[in-house]
């Protein structure tokens, strides 16, 4: 960690993982919200903000092993990919099913596209 960094961005820092904690919470709990992306987006935050806090979500037992993988080889496995293709799209279904204004499907569809496109190209083991 940078100690010459500034505090108040270590408290954003410290922020953003805690949001992304919580909303990895909620995805370990509703089938359609995918959680790892959330407890990867918080592993980066705390990696900025608080190692104690980096330690302990690595010594996670059920998701400390995968993100470690990440964390060491960029690995995403199968079963990961196939549920946030899922979750994505559900929640993409869902929005339709909302009727939001024309152009909001559109931005959300390239938007979840360009993240799917990132998923898939990510390796589902180890070299």
């Amino acid at each position: 960690m940078n100690e010459a960094r500034h505090p108040a961005v270590r408290w954003l820092y410290l922020a953003g993982g805690c949001l992304m904690v919580a909303l990895g919470v909620i995805g370990a709990v509703l089938p359609v919200m995918p959680t790892t992306i959330f407890l990867i987006l918080a592993l980066a935050c705390f990696s900025k903000s608080s190692p104690r806090l980096e330690a302990k979500l690595l010594a996670h037992p059920k998701y400390g092993p995968g993100l470690r993988r990440w964390r060491e080889q960029r690995v995403v496995p199968v079963k990961a990919k196939c549920f946030a293709a899922f979750g994505m799209g559900i929640g993409f279904v869902a929005l339709l099913l909302s009727r939001p204004p024309h152009w909001v499907p559109w931005l959300v569809a390239a938007i979840e596209l360009s993240v799917l496109v990132y998923l898939l190209s990510r390796p589902s083991r180890p070299a």
